[in-house]
Order: C-alpha cells, then sequence, then structure tokens
C-alpha cells in the first residue's frame, strides 16, 4: 500500500516567514537589556540639546491672510473672448496659476518697497557689515559681494524664503502666510501681499477695460462700412435679376405663378360644370322634357308658352269629347299644341347652343391659363438660382448687421466701465492677518518629541541591525563546521572523547577493534533513559552526508525532511535526535518537531497545528540551550492526524518551505506504528536509531513498515555493524 501523498499547490502561511530569521522576537528585549546604556546614552544627549535649540533660537512669527477667488465681471470675459483671449474658468489649475501671480518678482518689489525691507537685518544681507569668512570668500572669488547687486534685489531671496502661498485643498482660496522675527511685520506683510494682489487684478482690468474700449472703437467703423456694402449687394442684384419681392415678403414671380395657378384651377372648372349642364341639357332634350330644364324653366317666354300649351291641352281634352279626330277643331287645337312644343325644344336647343358657347370660351380659358402658367413656371425655375445667391448675400449681410449690433453694445459697456471705481477684482480678502502672539518657529514640545523618538529608534534599530550581523556570521561559522567537522575538531579545545558512533554503510567490516567489543557489552547493557547527548559527542559527518544526498522528487519545497525513530533498543545512540537537530541547526534554519510523548501536558503543538486550533506563531518555541525552533506534540492525540491528511500534507509542506530542515522525532511508543506509517512518506530520510541485530524481527518490521509508506531512504544507526546480515545488505542498498 503506497503512503506517497498528494502535494498541497495553496499558498504557504505567510506566518512562517520570519522563521526563517536567525533572530527571534523572543531575544529581542534580552539584546536591548544589555545594551540598555547605547539606548538611554544617545536618546538623552539629543533630547538635552533639543530643549537647548528651542530655548536659544529667536522665535519665528507668522502671519496669514485668505483670499477667495471668484468671476466678478462676465461683460469683460466675452469681451477678451471677441478678441481671441483665453480665459479659463476658475478650477485646480486656475488657483495654481494665481499662486505663481502672488509670488511674481513685480509684485515682491512693490511689497519689498511698501514695507521697506531695504535695511532690515533679517532680510537684507547689505544691511549689516560683510564678516572676515565674507570676505575672503570674495576675495578668492567663491562668495558674492552683496553690494553689488540692487538693493530690491539682494532682499528679494530672503523675502520668497520668508513667504508662502498655498491653495487651501481644492478650493479657491488663496492663503498668504508671511514669517518674520517682528510678529507685526508679519501680518503687516501678509495683508499688503493681498492687497497688492487684488490692486494688481484690478489695474489689470482696468487695462483690460480700456484695451477692449479702444479695439472695438476701431474696429466699429470698417465693420459699419462692410455692412453698409453688402446690402447695397443685396438690392443691386434683387434689382438686376428682377427679384423684386412683394408685400408679403415673397418673390413677384412665385406670387404671379401662385395666382395664375389659381386662375387655372378656377376655369377648369367652370368648364367642367358647363360640359356637364350641356350633356344634361341634351338627354332631356332627346327624351322630351324641355321643359324640366331649369334654365326653361326660368325663362318667362317659355313659362307662358308652357301655360298656353297647358290651356291647349285642356281644350283638346273638352273637344275630344264631342267632336272626332278629323275635326277641324282637333286638327287645330292639335296644330297648336305641336307649335308650342316646338317652341320649347327651339328655347331649349338655343340654351344648349349657349352653354356650348359657354364651354368653349371656358376651353379657351383654361388653355391661355395653361400656357401662361406653363411661362411663368420657366421664369420661376430661372429665377431659382439667383434667388439661391441672393439668400447667400442676404445672410452676410445679416451677420455683418449682428456682429456690429454686439460691437456697439459691447463698445458702450467698455465704455461705461473704463474706470478704477467700475472694476471689481476677481478676489476678495476673506481673513486679515492679525499679529500673531504665539510664535510659529519652534515648536518646542514637538520639536523635543520627535528628536527623542528619532534617536531612540535609530539607536534600537542599530543595536538590533548589530545583533542580526552577529548572529549571521556565527551562523555561517557553524554551518561551516558542521559540514567539515575534522576541521571545527582541530579549532575546538579541548578535545573529547566520543563513543565510535557512525553509519554501517560507511564504516568497514574491520573497523572495529576488540577493544571497542569490550566497551559495547556495557554500553549494550546501559538503561533506556541514557542522557541526551550533544552534537560533539558524535561524529555524524557520515549520516548528515547521506541525508543531503537523499533523492527528493522534482516539485519538492526546498526544505529537507527528516524522521528520527527512536527504537526501545537504543543504548549505545541514546541522544542521536538531540546530537543530530543541534547539527543539523547549524548548517541551516531548523524547526525541530515531536510527533508523540508530550500528550496531555498542556502545550500547544504538533496536533493543535494540524487540527487547525493553534496558527504557527502559537506552537513554534525557542530552546533557550540551543535557540533553535521547537514544536511540542499538542494536547490533541495522534488520532488526529489521521483525520486531517490534508492539513498534515499542507503543515509539512508550509515548515520545508520556510526552514531549511525539518527533523521529526518519533519516540517508541504505542502509537508509534501508526504515526509511521502516517508520516514516513513525507519524509525525505528516515533514521532508525536502533542496536538491535540484523536478525532482530522488530528491526524488520520497522524498515519494512518504512519502506511501505513511501520514505525515499531509510538509514540505521548503530553503534557496531552486523556483518553478513541480509538485511544489512538491503539497508547499502537503499542508502547508496
Amino acid at each position: 500500500m503506497s503512503r506517497i501523498r498528494q502535494r498541497s499547490t495553496e499558498a504557504l502561511p505567510s506566518t512562517l516567514s520570519g522563521a526563517q530569521d536567525g533572530l527571534g522576537l523572543a531575544q529581542v528585549p534580552r539584546i536591548l537589556g544589555r545594551s540598555l546604556g547605547w539606548i538611554v546614552g544617545p536618546t538623552l544627549v539629543v533630547a538635552l540639546g533639543a530643549t537647548v535649540f528651542v530655548n536659544v533660537v529667536s522665535p519665528r512669527y507668522t502671519g496669514e491672510s485668505k483670499l477667495i477667488l471668484e468671476s466678478r465681471d462676465p461683460a469683460f470675459a466675452r469681451t477678451a473672448q471677441e478678441r481671441g483671449d483665453q480665459l479659463a474658468p476658475i478650477d485646480e489649475q486656475a488657483v495654481a496659476s494665481q499662486v505663481q501671480v502672488v509670488m511674481s518678482r513685480d509684485l515682491a518689489r512693490e511689497a519689498i518697497r511698501r514695507l521697506k525691507l531695504v535695511g532690515n537685518p533679517e532680510f537684507d544681507p547689505g544691511a549689516t557689515s560683510i564678516g572676515p569668512v565674507q570676505r575672503v570668500l570674495m576675495m578668492l572669488g567663491i562668495g558674492a559681494n552683496p553690494l553689488d547687486r540692487p538693493a530690491e534685489d539682494r532682499v528679494l531671496d530672503a523675502y520668497f524664503e520668508h513667504l508662502l502661498v498655498y491653495p487651501a485643498g481644492k478650493s479657491r482660496i488663496l492663503t498668504i502666510e508671511f514669517r518674520a522675527k517682528d510678529a507685526a511685520l508679519a501680518a503687516e506683510a501678509a495683508n499688503t501681499i493681498a492687497k497688492l494682489y487684488i490692486a494688481s487684478l484690478e489695474a489689470d482690468k482696468v487695462d483690460t477695460a480700456r484695451y477692449a474700449s479702444s479695439w472695438l472703437g476701431g474696429n466699429i467703423d470698417g465693420l459699419r462700412k462692410r455692412v453698409a456694402e453688402a446690402e447695397a449687394k443685396v438690392e443691386v442684384f434683387r434689382a438686376k435679376n428682377g427679384l423684386v419681392g412683394s408685400a408679403a415678403g415673397r418673390p413677384l414671380n412665385a406670387q404671379q405663378l401662385g395666382e395664375l395657378s389659381s386662375q387655372l384651377s378656377a376655369a377648369r372648372i367652370l368648364k367642367a360644370d358647363l360640359t356637364g349642364k350641356v350633356k344634361a341639357i341634351k338627354d332631356l332634350i332627346k327624351d322630351g322634357r324641355s321643359f324640366e330644364i331649369p334654365d326653361v324653366a326660368n325663362n318667362e317666354v317659355i313659362r307662358r308658352i308652357v301655360e298656353n300649351r297647358i290651356a291647349v291641352r285642356a281644350q283638346l281634352a273638352l273637344e275630344s269629347r264631342t267632336l272626332l279626330p278629323a275635326h277641324p277643331r282637333i286638327k287645330e287645337l292639335k296644330a297648336q299644341l305641336e307649335d308650342l312644343d316646338a317652341q320649347i325644344k327651339a328655347s331649349a336647343e338655343r340654351i344648349v347652343r349657349t352653354m356650348e358657347n359657354d364651354s368653349k370660351i371656358a376651353e379657351a380659358r383654361v388653355e391661355s391659363l395653361q400656357a401662361a402658367v406653363d411661362g411663368q413656371q420657366d421664369v420661376v425655375v430661372r429665377g431659382n438660382s439667383s434667388e439661391i445667391q441672393l439668400r447667400a448675400l442676404e445672410r452676410e449681410a445679416k451677420a455683418q448687421r449682428e456682429q456690429l449690433e454686439s460691437y456697439l453694445s459691447r463698445y458702450r459697456e467698455a465704455s461705461a466701465r473704463d474706470g478704477e471705481a467700475a472694476t471689481p477684482a476677481d478676489a476678495r480678502i476673506v481673513s486679515r492677518a492679525v499679529t500673531p502672539e504665539v510664535p510659529s518657529f519652534p515648536k518646542k514640545l514637538p520639536i523635543v518629541a520627535f528628536a527623542t523618538l528619532i534617536t531612540l529608534l535609530l539607536s534600537i534599530g542599530a543595536i538590533i541591525a548589530r545583533a542580526l550581523l552577529t548572529d549571521a556570521a556565527r551562523s555561517a561559522s557553524d554551518r561551516d563546521e558542521a559540514f567539515d567537522p575534522a576541521e571545527a575538531r582541530q579549532r575546538r579545545e579541548p578535545v573529547l572523547d566520543r563513543p565510535r558512533f557512525a553509519f554501517p554503510e560507511a564504516m568497514s567490516p574491520t573497523g572495529w577493534s576488540d577493544a571497542s567489543d569490550a566497551e559495547a557489552e556495557p554500553t549494550a547493557a546501559a538503561p533506556e533513559t541514557a542522557p541526551a547527548a550533544t552534537a560533539e559527542a558524535f561524529d555524524l559527518a557520515p549520516l548528515i552526508a547521506r541525508i543531503s544526498a537523499a533523492p527528493r522528487a522534482a516539485d519538492a519545497p526546498s526544505g529537507r525532511r527528516v524522521l528520527i525513530l527512536e527504537t526501545s533498543r537504543t543504548n549505545g545512540v541514546a541522544g542521536l535526535s538531540t546530537a543530530l537537530t543541534r547539527a543539523l541547526g547549524g548548517a541551516g534554519t531548523l524547526v525541530a518537531v515531536a510527533l508523540n510523548g508530550g500528550h496531555g501536558d498542556g502545550k500547544l503543538g504538533f496536533t493543535d497545528l494540524v487540527a487547525g486550533e493553534a496558527a504557527f506563531l502559537d506552537v513554534i518555541q525557542a530552546d533557550r540551550s540551543s535557540g533553535l525552533h521547537v514544536i511540542e506534540a499538542g494536547r490533541h492525540t495522534s488520532s488526529v492526524l489521521s483525520e486531517e491528511p490534508d492539513a498534515l500534507t499542507l503543515t509539512f509542506e508550509a515548515m520545508a518551505e520556510a526552514y531549511d530542515w525539518v527533523v521529526c522525532c518519533l519516540k517508541a511508543t504505542a502509537d508509534a506504528d501508526n504515526l509511521l506509517d502516517l508520516v514516513a512518506g513525507y519524509m525525505d530520510t528516515v533514521v532508525i536509531a536502533s542496536n538491535a541485530s540484523a536478525e532482530d524481527p522488530a528491526l524488520a518490521d520497522l524498515y519494512a513498515a518504512a519502506q511501505e509508506a513511501g520514505a525515499r531512504q531509510i538509514l540505521v544507526a548503530q553503534d557496531r555493524p552486523t556483518a553478513g546480515a541480509a538485511i544489512d545488505a538491503d539497508l547499502r542498498l537503499n542508502a547508496a
């Protein structure tokens, strides 16, 4: 059953990053305590010096005045834009620009004259006599003679050093601060600079108004001529192309075309009406109902004929009762009746002929009007291009007229504002400086406290840095000794007698003398609780070389993981875990982990870390004797390791990333077999410390269990070889 576990790809805990440092936090107070004099001494000296300085130095007072920037005259802004000047709104860039205006040299010279700073020893280097050092520098050509410069120029440098102008946050407030030894001078200077700045803005606006007035006045005359010429061109073009306008504002050609179109429509309607009437009358005549025609019936003559016809028909009916149809009277009445019908028909035909004549007249009128409309349309089409040119000329004349009116109105405004009282500045004072009573420099308590604190921190930092450098040098020396034991033994005094301890594979079969065998018997009879030996009590170089050369996976962390298994038969190798741990600790950063044997002692440890109930900083402790980092077994039982395999994997990988060596110690207890089967797969090397012979079944079982769990290298540490045994051959092959 394979015990090789999959490695976690999660990020390593950042709490282990400090484990690689040679100096722990627990050692810092002790180091600082030993160097307390180097901390307190410089701190007291600097505190005393700062106290003397703040009481001896001349105080400086700061006067503060505040201005607000605001646009108070939009009329001039329009005039400036018309001239092409760029006037940006008051934003952050505009406020920053005004800061530079306040600090301009022209304004500074005027402030120097008003404040009478020339001759003031604080600002004028030429007010006092030239010292001998400066005279020597002047003779050597290194220093400049202050008297060679004009008086105001000598004061400018000191003036700008004492002046501070800045915007208040993101607002439009400008703060003007001026420092001086004289409190009254500081306040007066801040107020004077603010007044001069506002006066300069007012003077600029007066100049702008005058320039606008002169510029507009010079352009109005020429603009008037251009307007007159444009309007004259419009009229000439209109008259030349016959584009005379009507009262309604429309061109005359278009108006005539509209009227002809209306007349044509009326003539067509009249023609259609007459044609319809003629057709209807003809149909009535054909049917013999001429008297039903409205125009016939309304005729007075026809009306009388119809009445006579009615009377004749009545008389014919009356006579027909007594006379036969061939009677002369009947024939006479019928003849009269036919004559009356003929008269009615003739009247109707005359009306038809009249209407036909009217229809012809209407048709002729339609034709004439259509011809007139067609001719007028040609005239209108020809005049469209001329109309377009006319509209362009009218637009040009209108634009010139509007520009002239605009210039006239702005000229009147500029002329009205051409005065100092009529041009308010775009800034005003919101807070005037008052004479300060408390100096702005020096701030006694903050200066003393800051100097003392900085000195204290620098002293502590220097001591800790020195300790770190010393510890790094010591660690390098110990590492050299661990990997070169022969040279280390030559340097150490006195030379200690050590037991013959070695790796069976690294020793020759004849490397043990009879005296050694003699000594081995009482050592084998020693009790299990032999005291732990130091690293100098063993020759660990062969064992460390084998551990360092152990095969590793390609994705393995940088640190090596070693498991030391102490069996019940340690005898001569008692204390191997302690000795090997100290030797490896000298070769790099190391953490020692106790896997069992400490449960129930109440200390946080490895099982609590895997269970997630403690952090790395809670379980990693520093050993007082060796200074190495150790992790106890923990409060929980070892069963929590099998319940949390992912957490166990992450824990081992995290320690291997943070330390050069991870040494796990497994004691011979009841749960040793289960722990070996659980953690051996994570180890690069398993070291079995035992004096058992190769034929011992217990040793063979441990070897087989470690091999089955997936350990990459298994080493057996004995105080004597067991030559010829089968298990020894396997061990030598595995170690190679």
